[in-house]
């Protein structure tokens, strides 16, 4: 028999992993991509930010995932599709109607990420025990980030030294997306193997949803979910529009405002001192909130979110290109980052606690990736209308109506907290 919390520490990174290397290809080296092939900022930012509404609308297919088969045959299932997706990508880039096609690719990819998210939170939650998730979700969040850096950093790096050593664009492009493809494909392989088929275990009490609507009328009937729904959709409203400009910023010409930094010290830069304050932030948020309970790190974390935003405003105003500086600010948005979304990961699980978790999880995160889709789809014209400096200035305001809700939530103060019996 297979008993919760069995084999974590082989199959939650590599879940994770998986899990997130999909998405930072979807919704930032799409925007990496399109942008080094020609593509406006006002196109990037409208076109790249649709590609979240899958994961807006996922709740409506969440009770699929929690009625029929396993969660480990959905996460597996579109674990492929993606990686296919991927696939078509790099072979599309040649063709006349890159635009489109590769965007249809990227759709194919952002249903099945999206999905894929679904059953990868559902099997966490069942798998591991209400005591170990506040300890994991440190470790959960470090590889999802660890994977975004893999494709902001590594796979962006390799893209600009192809870019360098063919002269032509497309074909560096072209090479990476299928290079990605067969990574995805390997991280499929490498899930099959380490996680463990716990879903048929008799110690493993699933609860499954009645039906749709019961899904969705006990996730509204929750208490103060209207402000709880409001602190989810602007808790990222300032990083939401950073993430798709941010890159543009360091790759465009100093005449434009930008940085002009090139594709591969791009990849550099998030790619090595990115990982490792990315990492930092996401283990020893996980590990504080474990020790201490949520509330006593929310506020902390949702600062050290928001405020290494205004590194990126000075940068801008200043016109500061000194590779100094620039990795400063590197440092402290990635460590931020990954610091403070532990608190929100944490505070996503509270929300969905009770009947329909997996479901209820899902409706909660459709509601924090319209928090990020609604502002993308903006970013690109504010900075055009804005310029790069005025930008990054709005970027840091969009930060205070979160801060204005957090007194307004109510959550348990130890929620997360381990018990001296879960550390036994």
């Amino acid at each position: 028999m297979i008993k919760k919390d069995k084999g974590a520490w082989a199959w939650v990174p590599i879940l994770y992993f998986t899990q997130g290397l999909p998405y930072v290809m979807v919704v930032t080296v799409s925007v990496i991509m399109y942008k080094q092939l020609g593509i406006s900022n006002a196109d990037i930012g409208l076109y790249t930010s649709w590609l979240y509404l899958p994961w807006v609308l996922k709740p409506l297919w969440s009770p699929f995932v929690d009625l029929k088969s396993t969660k480990r045959k959905w996460f597996l299932g579109m674990q492929l599709l993606i990686a296919l997706a991927l696939l078509g990508v790099g072979l599309s880039i040649p063709t006349n109607m890159f635009f489109v096609t590769t965007l249809a690719c990227f759709w194919m990819a952002a249903f099945a990420s999206a999905t894929n998210d679904i059953a990868s939170d559902g099997y966490y939650m069942i798998g591991l025990s209400e005591k170990k998730q506040s300890f994991f979700v440190g470790m959960r969040s470090t590889f999802y980030r660890l994977a975004m850096v893999t494709g902001e950093g590594l796979i962006v790096f390799f893209a600009g030294f192809l870019e360098q050593k063919y002269g032509d664009n497309t074909k560096a492009w072209s090479l990476t997306m299928t290079m990605a493809a067969f990574l995805m494909l390997a991280l499929t392989v490498s899930n099959f193997l380490a996680a463990p088929k716990f879903e048929t275990s008799s110690n493993i009490t699933i609860q499954r949803p009645k039906g749709f609507l019961e899904v969705f009328t006990s996730f509204f009937k929750k208490p103060g979910i209207g402000i709880a729904l409001a602190f989810i959709l602007t808790y990222r409203l300032g990083e939401s529009q950073l993430v798709k400009m941010a890159a543009p910023f360091l790759l465009d010409e100093v005449g434009k405002g930008g940085l002009g930094y090139s594709t591969q010290q791009l990849g550099i830069l998030f790619g090595t001192v990115g990982v490792i304050m990315l990492s930092i932030g996401g283990i020893l948020g996980g590990i504080l909130i474990s020790r201490d309970g949520l509330k006593k790190w929310m506020w902390p974390m949702i600062l050290s979110l928001n405020v290494p935003n205004i590194l990126y405003a000075v940068l801008a105003l200043t016109k500061t290109t000194h590779i100094a500086a620039v990795t400063a600010t590197v440092v402290f948005e990635k460590f931020g980052y990954g610091f403070g979304f532990a608190a929100f990961l944490m505070y996503l699980i509270y929300i969905a606690e009770g009947k329909s978790k997996t479901s209820h999880y899902a409706i909660a995160t459709g509601f924090m990736a319209l928090g990020m889709m609604l502002p993308g789809m903006i970013s690109g014209y504010m900075q055009e209308w804005l310029g790069y400096g005025g930008f990054f200035v709005w970027v840091v305001v969009a930060a205070l109506p979160a801060l204005f809700l957090l007194k307004f939530i109510s959550y348990p103060p130890e929620f997360g907290k381990k018990t001296s019996e879960s550390d036994a």
